[in-house]
């Protein structure tokens, strides 16, 4: 069984460091259209690109918890048979509503995977989700690129 745990936490703003700060800032900025790209998100809260991409999935204002109901998983499945239609079998039976599904072609027997899942009326967790999926046999990993 695999360990990798992945648990919000609700912390206080003042012991964020400044660049957690700062991506929130930046993506405020961009949510509401003050800038169009990226670079001028990051350029006018003085942080760097590579600060804002680390932190930008992992960090979202308590407001916006409630209207997050849907994700995108990213996951690295071995090349073999069954492996993404038993992933895509397990969000099913936790009644996640799929809604693309993208994979890569695969390289030295691994492949990339993207399943961005509405999760409204899901009986399970978003980490009891990911808990079932990793224990899937062929999945390497899972890690949550995003959610609304």
């Amino acid at each position: 069984m695999k360990t990798n745990k992945h648990t919000a936490y609700i912390v206080n703003e003042e012991i964020l460091p400044e660049a957690i700060k700062k991506t929130v800032e930046a993506k405020k900025l961009l949510k509401n259209g003050d800038v169009k790209t990226i670079n001028e998100a990051v350029k006018k809260v003085n942080i760097s690109r590579s600060a804002f991409y680390k932190y930008k999935d992992h960090i979202v204002p308590f407001s916006e918890i409630d209207t997050r109901k849907i994700i995108t998983l990213l996951l690295l499945l071995e090349h073999k048979a069954g492996v993404l239609s038993n992933v895509l079998n397990t969000i099913a039976a936790a009644t996640g509503n799929i809604l693309t599904i993208n994979q890569g072609i695969p390289m030295q027997g691994l492949a990339n995977a993207s399943v961005s899942i509405e999760t409204s009326h899901m009986k399970n967790t978003i980490e009891d989700l990911i808990v079932l999926i990793e224990e899937i046999d062929g999945v390497k990993k899972t890690d949550l690129v995003t959610q609304y």
